[in-house]
């Protein structure tokens, strides 16, 4: 995969990864910047173990705006925009509003080493990911050989930010449409670095260490083969991955993919794993596309393990979901998930893997 690097007016990187531009030298970024200032601050939750990140310098950042003045499309000589090239494939950038600040020295202690009241500075890393430079295109709209460039950036993206000095966990995401909260319209995704576990990892680890001291076996590969058995909520069955809506979902419509084979990261994944990935992943997407009236709004999540620690039980998968129940309707975290952590589905499982069966 040809991958070309080169630095934006106010210093941050920018990567195009794929064969577009031929020359990507000769789109130097004309644009007048001077470097961000970034004042993130990571603060304990002391009740929940959690650490929240503090940003306050995001509240300016660039919501939703009109198509001529989007900052991921193609650069043209009389709009600039993030991308100097006039065409690319698909490009990673450094987030000019980033939640997260330079890299830091080390991770953030856990558990805590400073008492009560604990902070420090957000250090890690917050990347763009841009799919495609059709802005009225979607993932879904993509290619399989398109599919396979954001796939092996992501992968790229995992193994270089997993090297950076402080940083615990890679994640990669997609945020589509105005209904999750996505302030831009053209297709594209994020990729963050954190300076700590996730809590939803965190808790994952978690169960899947009890699970080993009681049982010997593991949680991720019992899970999957218990959903594969009983079968009612497997959506698709390939060679390498399965896909299926979880016994317990949280959402109207969502589904989790696994390797067949268990890896922690992406990068582990072998190359016909890759491949298959993105066919039955673009298959998903479409199916998604179809529930309602219109596209739905979606949240696509790669779970990968921890630079360090827990990685020889913990499997990668991808969970997809969508908080549209019904045409025209959402499900809103209000005062019992939102206040609670209580999750209510008003689809059943089995309800919904059937509606995305049909929908192949």
């Amino acid at each position: 995969m040809r991958k070309s690097t080169i630095t934006l007016a106010d210093g941050r990187a920018l990567i195009y990864f794929g064969d577009r531009p031929s020359r990507p030298d000769e789109y130097p970024d004309r644009r007048p910047l001077v470097p961000g200032h970034v004042e993130s601050q990571a603060r304990r939750d002391d009740l929940l173990n959690e650490w929240v990140v503090i940003a306050s310098h995001r509240q300016d950042r660039t919501f939703q705006p009109a198509l001529a003045e989007c900052p991921l499309c193609p650069s043209t000589a009389t709009s600039l925009t993030e991308i100097p090239a006039p065409e690319y494939d698909v490009v990673v950038f450094e987030n000019r509003f980033p939640t997260l600040g330079a890299p830091a020295d080390a991770p953030l202690a856990d558990p805590p080493a400073a008492g009560l009241l604990e902070h420090h500075p957000a250090g890690g890393r917050c990347e763009v990911i841009v799919f495609s430079d059709n802005h009225d295109a979607s993932f879904a709209n993509l290619t399989k050989d398109q599919a396979a460039i954001v796939m092996a950036a992501w992968v790229d993206r995992s193994v270089e930010l997993s090297g950076l000095p402080g940083v615990e966990q890679v994640y990669c995401f997609e945020n589509r449409g105005p209904e999750i909260g996505a302030t831009l319209t053209h297709p594209h995704g994020q990729i963050y670095a954190y300076p700590y576990v996730t809590p939803r990892t965190a808790r994952m680890l978690r169960s899947v260490a009890d699970y080993r001291a009681a049982t010997g076996g593991n949680l991720f590969d019992d899970v999957v083969a218990a959903e594969r058995k009983q079968s009612s909520r497997i959506v698709a069955d390939g060679s390498h991955w399965v896909a299926f809506v979880p016994y317990a979902a949280h959402w109207p419509y969502e589904v989790h993919l696994y390797p067949h084979q268990r890896v922690p990261d992406l990068p582990a994944l072998s190359d016909a794993a890759r491949a298959e990935f993105v066919e039955i992943y673009l298959d998903l997407l479409r199916r998604f596309d179809r529930l309602f009236d219109t596209p739905a709004p979606y949240i696509s999540a790669w779970h990968q393990a921890p630079v360090r620690g827990g990685r020889d039980d913990f499997a990668v998968h991808l969970e997809l979901f969508t908080i549209r129940r019904a045409s025209g309707k959402l499900k809103y975290l209000a005062g019992s998930e939102s206040g609670m952590g209580a999750f209510a589905n008003d689809v059943s499982p089995e309800t919904a893997a059937q509606r995305l069966r049909d929908l192949a």
